[in-house]
């Protein structure tokens, strides 16, 4: 449970609106304490138009809500970061994000696994994923090295889109084998960070 400080700001607090998969920042709003409890209700984000003086959805006139997924709370509880499902573009001029850049490519990673562990455990028929978890984890650790050596051969050339696809085989093929292990790409990421030096 989150309690912002509404009194501090003079009753109003920013409210950072992010991608929940992707993790793109999406949009700034402004919520008071009534937005704030109808966010809370509803499930999708309420903020309160200083424009207009009133509260509104995200959404109502064009059909793009933002589903709450999470909410937290900075260190001094006067902002909030909310990620969110997008029904469709967030920006009133068609675009994901109101601002103009897409970190969307990297969260994309979080999405694959996501869409991989789904797979995992559905196992739809006539999926190529479902096969390879069929097959078991030996054949999917081999698929990674078969697909480490072809990145090794193509990054000897200068055929850039070969080089570019053998590694995303090789991303694809590690994450299904950290899927079949039971862990995440981000379990790397944090190895990664914990590795990391300034």
């Amino acid at each position: 449970m989150i309690n912002p400080d509404f009194e501090k700001m003079g009753g109003l607090i920013p409210a950072i609106i992010q991608d929940h998969i992707t993790r793109q920042v999406l949009m700034l709003g402004y919520m008071n304490e009534e937005s704030f409890k109808k966010t809370q209700e509803t499930g999708l984000v309420t903020f309160y138009s200083r424009s207009r003086k009133c509260l509104w959805t995200k959404g109502e006139s064009s059909g793009n809500f933002l589903h709450v997924k999470d909410m937290y709370i900075d260190c001094d509880n006067d902002t909030i970061l909310i990620k969110a499902q997008p029904d469709g573009p967030t920006c009133h001029k068609g675009t994901t994000s109101c601002f103009d850049f897409d970190e969307s490519n990297i969260g994309f990673l979080s999405y694959l696994q996501q869409f991989i562990d789904k797979r995992n455990v559905e196992r739809p028929a006539g999926s190529y994923t479902t096969k390879l978890f069929r097959e078991g984890v030996n054949k999917i650790a081999k698929k990674v090295g078969e697909e480490a050596v072809e990145l090794i051969i193509e990054s000897k050339d200068n055929n850039d889109d070969l080089f570019l696809n053998e590694a995303a085989d090789m991303l694809y093929f590690t994450i299904v084998l950290l899927s079949a292990k039971g862990k995440k790409i981000e379990d790397v990421v944090s190895i990664l960070k914990g590795r990391h030096k300034e």
